[in-house]
């Protein structure tokens, strides 16, 4: 069985990926890689963003690491052949359903957020968003004429018991092994599917998890606390959407798009899809100075989440934070390290 399946993909994600295959060739050189065409990339060789080949790859490995998808060459690509349906269709197809984003703020960056430092330092939560239901798998969904001129759009929200408590069971058992709250986020004010979601949370943490703290937080209300105060919360559970949209805010608080790693997880012994969060920036694509440190982490994850090595995982985020402390940066953080040069002082510290 290969260990590792990876996707480089578009944009900056050949280039960050690179630097993965380094750290893992110098701290587990007995990893078993694999690579294969992704995205947009093999939308261009194969005609579709996502092969049967590459898919069926993926499903028979232990993981799988991402680089990005996407770009502006595809724009006018059928909506079932941009890059993005391919990663919706690998989602859906390795049956990937919690998304999980860590939003760390490491100390040495703490002055490199947007917000005040006294807000931002020691930041440390996790949104469990679910990944694979909601508006952006709904049915129906279509744009039509209307007789007497225009267009109507459609897209279709649609939840299940047994999607909101899969997700939520994921987000309760984190919880768990941190600081034992979770905040779970909807609209139930004024869409059934919220109010669906918040009675299911409710009745599931009644049943299996009631040691844990759970409170219920509007989604608009979240995205106003978490500027306003996000040392509030510890894991953060909500639907694909509104996942979708507080993922990026929260990530935005640590300084950096650049730095942030995350997981897509299913059943027990599924294989997990890891991938950076920063996207495929093609405007900074092929220049050598994209942060390969997002790239990094997202294997130290699957090492931790996946691959059964929790000791190596540790060592590459202690390296990490060493690198930072030591104060190499890229452009994005203040530096001007290039990708190569990040990821040689990562390392240098391993």
């Amino acid at each position: 069985m290969t260990d590792l399946i990876l996707l480089p993909g578009d944009g900056i994600g050949p280039e960050v990926l690179a630097e993965v295959k380094k750290v893992a060739a110098r701290l587990t050189p007995d990893l078993a890689l694999d690579e294969h065409p992704f995205g947009g990339t093999s939308f261009d060789q194969l005609g579709t963003p996502l092969s049967d080949r590459t898919l069926a790859a993926a499903r028979a490995a232990r993981a799988v690491l991402m680089g990005a998808v996407g770009g502006p060459k595809w724009a006018s690509a059928p909506r079932d052949k941009r890059p993005e349906a391919g990663l919706l269709a690998l989602r859906a197809g390795m049956g990937v359903f919690a998304n999980i984003r860590p939003a760390l703020c490491f100390q040495p960056l703490a002055d490199a957020s947007t917000l005040k430092r006294e807000v931002v330092e020691g930041l440390d939560i996790v949104i469990v968003r679910e990944l694979t239901g909601g508006v952006y798998f709904g049915q129906p969904r279509f744009i039509e004429d209307l007789p007497g001129g225009g267009r109507r759009g459609v897209d279709t929200q649609v939840y299940t018991t047994a999607e909101i408590e899969r997700v939520a069971r994921v987000a309760f058992d984190l919880a768990r092994g941190r600081r034992n709250k979770v905040t779970s986020c909807e609209k139930s004010n004024v869409m059934e599917t919220g109010l669906l979601w918040r009675e299911v949370v409710t009745d599931l943490h009644s049943r299996e998890f009631a040691d844990v703290t759970l409170e219920h937080m509007l989604a608009d209300n979240a995205a106003m606390q978490l500027v306003k105060n996000p040392r509030q919360f510890d894991i953060i559970l909500t639907d694909n959407l509104f996942g979708d949209v507080l993922s990026d805010e929260a990530a935005q608080l640590t300084g950096g798009l650049g730095l942030l790693p995350s997981a897509a997880l299913g059943e027990p012994g599924g294989p997990g899809l890891y991938e950076p969060i920063h996207g495929s920036a093609p405007d900074i694509a092929g220049r050598g100075i994209a942060n390969p440190l997002a790239a990094i982490l997202s294997f130290e994850m699957a090492l931790r989440w996946s691959l059964g090595r929790p000791e190596a995982a540790d060592r590459l985020f202690a390296a990490v934070g060493a690198a930072l402390d030591s104060g190499a940066r890229t452009p994005d953080i203040g530096g001007a390290l290039s990708t190569a040069d990040m990821g040689a002082a990562v390392l240098a510290q391993l």
